[in-house]
């Protein structure tokens, strides 16, 4: 028994697309400037934007961009058609000329004569715990003595602020925060002495 299979029917291959952009650029290989000036109007725009996302300021994009289309003017000669469209290759030189100018911007400082004054890693340690040990001690605290104390240290208000918004007399928020604080002084020495 003999199968009759039909050969599978090929597509032609479609035409290779036209590339305005790659034949201005082959034409400024050439040393045509009215390519260049095409080139030039139609990706003036858009090499700003990128640069201007990348280095973040108008003088470096501006910058950056007279780079990008002094180099396509210069390396127009190396741009190859059969390895894809023009446009990659442009953005490609235009990312360079950003990099270039970000890697400009790097300056190596001398090291200061003094040591830095700013808090350490073993200070910074330091302080979360001691930072953790009175969060876990307020919680020891009785409700009325904590909330003063946490509307006072860190809600940043006065005694008169505390006493107007929890309707209590002057006097008491005085005397909440006073027993707090010695409360607290005292679970601290506690935990200290454990």
């Amino acid at each position: 028994m003999e199968l009759a299979v039909a050969a599978p029917r090929l597509a032609p291959l479609p035409a290779p697309r036209r590339d305005p952009d790659g034949e201005l650029v082959v034409r400024v290989a050439r040393g045509d400037r009215g390519a260049f000036e095409a080139l030039y109007e139609r990706y003036v725009r858009s090499v700003y934007a990128l640069a201007l996302r990348r280095l973040g300021d108008r003088h470096s994009a501006e910058d950056a961009v007279q780079e990008t289309f002094a180099a396509v003017w210069r390396s127009a000669r190396t741009y190859r058609p059969e390895r894809g469209p023009a446009a990659p290759w442009l953005y490609s030189i235009a990312r360079n000329a950003a990099v270039d100018r970000l890697r400009a911007r790097v300056v190596l400082a001398e090291p200061p004569d003094a040591p830095d004054a700013a808090p350490g890693p073993s200070d910074r340690a330091e302080r979360d715990w001691l930072s953790w040990r009175v969060h876990r001690a307020l919680g020891e605290l009785p409700e009325a003595e904590r909330e003063v104390l946490a509307l006072a240290y860190w809600g940043g208000r006065s005694q008169s602020e505390i006493a107007a918004e929890l309707s209590i007399p002057l006097g008491t928020v005085k005397t909440r925060t006073r027993s707090g604080l010695a409360r607290l002084a005292r679970i601290l020495d506690e935990e200290d002495l454990r």
